[in-house]
């Protein structure tokens, strides 16, 4: 009996994938020999949960498969944390760098979706984020633009990360300056 429930387990495991992936690019390359030249292949892939975890990895093989497996089992290695707000966006804008690669990505309000292009969506659609606007500035090399964006997205803190730091409450860091200062008043 306890088999049977153990192999019902597994079955629903192995239907429903923990992890998302995405194949952001994937790129010839070629050795040179004595006797001429060997095709491989490099893959660059991002894994996450949709949940605020993910991670990215590269892999070489001889044959594409081998390579983007290589890749997706480095990246679940390497997954990061993202706090998000509301389950859909980020915190507060931050801006990541990597070596000549800039991003800089700023929280945006419900209903405007992923706005970036090309790696840094596939981040972002991984990680679980529905509203953002993002832009690249630099390099164009999709390495480049992924270690960029999680550069950035390491950063994130949420109000509660602040608060713990700062040794104060969830409130007094969410509190706003609405009331004017007391000398502008009287002025």
């Amino acid at each position: 009996m306890a088999r049977e429930d153990n192999r019902r387990d597994r079955r629903e495991r192995d239907e429903k994938p923990e992890f998302a992936d995405r194949l952001v690019a994937i790129n010839r390359v070629s050795k040179t020999v004595k006797g001429g030249k060997r095709f491989g292949f490099a893959a660059l892939v991002v894994v996450g949960d949709q949940k605020g975890r993910v991670g990215f990895g590269k892999g070489k093989a001889k044959e594409v498969p081998e390579a983007i497996r290589k890749a997706t089992e480095q990246a679940k290695r390497q997954m990061i944390r993202v706090p998000l707000r509301e389950g859909r966006t980020l915190h507060h804008d931050i801006e990541g760098r990597h070596g000549a690669g800039r991003v800089v990505m700023r929280t945006a309000p419900q209903g405007t979706g992923i706005i970036a292009g090309g790696p840094m969506r596939a981040v972002f659609e991984m990680l679980g984020i529905q509203d953002v606007v993002a832009k690249s500035v630099g390099t164009q090399n999709p390495y480049n633009m992924i270690r960029a964006t999680l550069d950035g997205l390491s950063k994130e803190s949420s109000p509660r990360q602040v608060a713990q730091r700062r040794g104060k409450k969830v409130a007094d860091i969410l509190k706003k300056d609405d009331a004017p200062a007391p000398e502008a008043a009287e002025a």
